[in-house]
């Protein structure tokens, strides 16, 4: 039986990835490059298209590597403990504006979000494939879960809720701000990541094939439940990352700038900091609820069920400053469902593992829970990717001028206003749908 230490280590990991690293990097981007860094949108959209392919590849063989490695520190915590200090200083350099022109900017941006990809890939595939070698209980399997996502959610308030104080506490331009908290934050997540891979325990050893073959990574398409969990594994973060990437245009173009609701000054981080507490709150809440909800299949229904009613009931509310309060309201309550089948994914995507160890004879785990994180990076980014996509099609446009500068031009307002509210809305409560679908063919009871 793992210690509470134990569960609190594993969640830091998650701290580290979901809550800062990720966190920042769905909710930044592609505002982040466009706004700011000064790529165009096509750039932007390009860029983050091209790095998804780059994780096709990347990620399954990094799982194929994690688990065929052997160390005095296990199968996994080695990539943790050694991949900590890389991870957090690129994640540094990545929120680095350079002064260069449009064309050295470009150069840039796509060799530092590559490589913050491949350094993600590199930590968090094992991270993730941890769960699947620390115990063998799966209550136990769905604590530790649960655990991930409070940590993860938890940091991400933590580090919204606090983003536009610390950015007027280091004053400048929006380039340094982003600069300096970004030294920061890596630092912090670098440390996470070494306290998790040092706190954390592997009591199951492995079972690996003799030889490498590529036999493991063609069993995974014969593997149903695996082929319908990484299609919801994309889903849900297809359903994320459209509204974490197009909240900072929401407020500066839907509701001119920054709200006050109850005293407090909302931006485009803090308006999310309302869904990153609710889901800590019902992340930690999942187990209980799953097993009220009778299992895992019947409880992610009824929590994709909340998000597709609270993101359709967003799209009908005025857009206009004076209904904040409504607009937080349905982000709590779409927050509910996320933070109920966030800790299932993972739960899933291990009971997904002992499947295919049982059919297979050898451990795959590894490999599978890479596809958990190609999933996350895949939805969260290509969604960024469609956001500057749909958002120049709309009438909006950036650059960077001779001098360095960032240039934004809108041809129609309000047809970039009316795209944004759609995919913080509708286009979600879309793709929710296909998921409440793809859900009912998952083929694993538990």
């Amino acid at each position: 039986m793992a210690k509470t230490i134990e569960k609190i280590g594993y969640a830091l990991g998650d701290a580290a990835a979901g809550g800062i690293v990720w966190k920042m990097m769905s909710i930044a981007f592609p505002f982040f490059f466009t706004n700011i860094f000064g790529l165009t949108v096509v750039d932007a959209a390009i860029l983050m298209l091209i790095a998804r392919l780059f994780d096709v590849v990347t990620d399954p063989l990094m799982g194929a590597i994690a688990d065929r490695t052997q160390s005095r520190w296990g199968t996994y915590r080695p990539w943790m403990i050694f991949g900590a200090i890389p991870f957090g200083a690129v994640f540094a350099l990545l929120f680095y504006t350079p002064e260069l022109d449009s064309e050295g900017k470009r150069i840039w941006a796509y060799t530092l979000y590559i490589l913050m990809m491949a350094v993600y890939t590199m930590v968090n595939v094992p991270y993730g494939s941890l769960l699947g070698v620390m115990t063998e209980d799966d209550d136990e399997k769905n604590q530790f879960s649960s655990y991930r996502m409070v940590g993860a959610y938890a940091m991400g308030f933590v580090t919204l809720i606090t983003f536009p104080s610390l950015q007027r506490m280091v004053g400048g331009t929006q380039a340094h701000q982003y600069s300096t908290l970004a030294i920061f934050l890596g630092s912090l997540a670098a440390l996470m990541t070494l306290s998790c891979g040092l706190l954390t325990k592997e009591r199951i050893t492995p079972v690996r094939a003799k030889h490498f073959s590529f036999k493991p990574f063609a069993d995974l398409f014969s593997n149903r439940p695996w082929v319908v969990l990484t299609l919801i594994g994309v889903c849900t973060n297809f359903f994320n990352g459209f509204r974490y990437a197009v909240a900072g245009y929401m407020m500066q173009y839907c509701l001119e700038g920054e709200v006050t609701l109850w005293g407090l000054v909302i931006n485009y981080t803090r308006l999310m900091t309302f869904g990153e507490v609710t889901c800590m709150v019902f992340g930690g809440l999942s187990p209980w609820l799953t097993a009220k909800a009778g299992g895992k299949k019947r409880a992610f229904r009824l929590a994709t069920l909340v998000c597709i009613i609270s993101s359709i009931a967003f799209w009908f509310i005025p857009m206009s400053p004076d209904f904040i309060w409504l607009m937080v309201m349905m982000v709590i309550i779409t927050s509910m469902g996320i933070g109920w089948f966030s800790p299932l994914l993972w739960s899933m995507y291990a009971d997904v593992a002992d499947y295919a160890t049982e059919h297979n004879g050898v451990s795959s785990t590894g490999l599978i829970f890479s596809s958990g994180t190609m999933s996350q990076k895949l939805g969260s980014a290509v969604s960024g990717s469609l956001v500057a996509l749909f958002l120049g099609i709309a009438g909006f446009a950036s650059n960077t001028d001779v001098t360095g500068e960032t240039v934004i031009l809108i041809s129609d307002i309000e047809s970039v206003r009316t795209m944004i509210w759609a995919l913080f809305s509708l286009i979600p409560a879309a793709i929710a749908c296909f998921m409440l679908w793809l859900i009912y063919k998952y083929p694993i009871n538990k």
